[in-house]
């Protein structure tokens, strides 16, 4: 599997632009795209994938995307819950707005179902 080109990478941060900040950050081979701070998307080689659940995930299939899936150490296909962009949305950020904004309700309902991180004790004072 063949990294982002840095065109790809700006052409995928281009079409979800309109949703708000858009910022790319290098992961596992590929590319995780933010939208303020909330991780929507991965791009991995010329292909983007949307986060998608259970509500989102039937639009996605009836327009013919698929999921992403990488083999694990074991050899066993594991699929994510990022699915691909419709190839019709990658041609212009208004086509992937729909796509793009079910992708980051996606995102934030998967926040809100996680429980709250634990407060982290302070680090211990060195003796004075």
């Amino acid at each position: 599997m063949a990294a982002p080109t840095p065109e790809i990478v700006a052409w995928c941060s281009e079409l979800l632009a309109p949703l708000g900040a858009v910022r790319a950050k290098r992961m596992f081979g590929g590319h995780g795209l933010y939208v303020d701070e909330v991780f929507i998307a991965i791009i991995v080689g010329d292909d983007l994938y949307l986060k998608t659940d259970e509500a989102s995930r039937p639009g996605f299939e009836a327009a013919g995307c698929r999921p992403f899936e990488y083999a694990s150490a074991e050899g066993k296909k594991v699929a994510l819950s990022y699915w691909s962009a419709p190839a019709e949305a990658m041609e212009s950020p208004v086509q992937m707005l729909p796509w793009a904004r079910q992708a980051l309700a996606s995102a934030l309902r998967a926040r809100a179902s996680k429980p709250p991180a634990r407060p982290r004790a302070a680090p211990a004072k060195p003796p004075a």
